[in-house]
């Protein structure tokens, strides 16, 4: 299974995607779902007209901090990413605005407790 990383980015019209380890796989709409979408329509054409065999995917996702907080802002309050993080709320504000840009310590922190709490639901049973 080959792992395809999307980077999508926020421009001043639209959100573009494009994948960072594979050439001809393009991307964009108005949303992040709507840029995941296309992605995904992408990636089916590009293994249609350029492979012989059908290949498996998996894909990873990178947003730059901006988005991620726009995309989530119904699921994950400022509040709620201190308690994960320790990264106090109003710094999540700056990134949220796009006032500032985490360093690479605050990111892989974020990434970090993003990926704990994913591997925690994960492990739940209602």
């Amino acid at each position: 299974m080959k792992n395809i990383k999307i980077i999508i980015e926020k421009t001043k019209d639209m959100y573009t995607a494009y994948a960072e380890n594979a050439e001809g796989i393009y991307g964009g709409g108005n949303t992040i779902e709507e840029a995941k979408n296309s992605i995904l329509t992408s990636i089916k054409l590009y293994d249609k007209y350029n492979k012989k065999e059908k290949q498996e995917y998996s894909i990873t996702y990178k947003l730059d901090a901006e988005s991620f907080l726009k995309y989530y802002k119904g699921i994950f309050t400022n509040a709620a990413l201190e308690r994960l993080t320790g990264i106090n709320q109003k710094q999540f504000q700056h990134y949220a605005t796009g006032l500032k840009k985490p360093r690479t310590l605050h990111a892989k922190k974020i990434q970090s407790a993003l990926h704990k709490l994913g591997q925690e639901l994960i492990s739940i049973e209602l």
